[in-house]
């Protein structure tokens, strides 16, 4: 079952149980799901197709980033009451992202990539992290490949 179908189900569930904020969530996830179609129905889909697993964990990934980036704006304004919110709402969406990479994992793999590239210096950092995040597409966090990067020619 393709994760689009498998969050329209999940919609029923969240109805039957009166979960109000996954509802919503997962009404929201569905509608940027119906968006990102119509974007892309120029290129290759009808509007009434499913996203494939990959168009959608792209949605998914930044709806993701759009709740951290409130948080940390909601935090900084003294607003925890929607900061609590948005991290609710957050909670829910990873539920449907893969597993990410450990960061010793992100490490070994970053240190492989440094030794196959040659690079020696700190002036080619973000030609290195665009190496690595191409290689770790969707599996491990970018902030975390970049922290790790950094750790790297520090």
């Amino acid at each position: 079952m393709s994760l689009h179908n498998e969050i329209s189900g999940k919609i029923k569930e969240a109805m039957i149980k009166k979960d109000a904020v996954r509802l919503g969530v997962l009404r929201n996830l569905l509608a940027s799901f119906m968006n990102e179609s119509i974007a892309i129905v120029q290129k290759t889909k009808k509007p009434q197709e499913f996203l494939t697993d990959e168009e959608a964990l792209t949605v998914v990934r930044r709806l993701v980033k759009q709740r951290k980036d409130s948080i940390d704006q909601f935090t900084k304004g003294g607003r925890a009451d929607l900061a609590e919110s948005e991290q609710a709402e957050l909670a829910i969406l990873e539920t449907f992202l893969p597993a990410q990479m450990s960061r010793d994992a992100i490490l070994k793999i970053a240190t492989a990539k440094k030794a196959e590239l040659g690079i020696i210096d700190k002036a080619k950092l973000g030609q290195f992290v665009g190496g690595l995040m191409k290689d770790l597409k969707g599996k491990a966090d970018g902030a975390m490949v970049k922290e790790v990067a950094e750790s790297l020619f520090a």
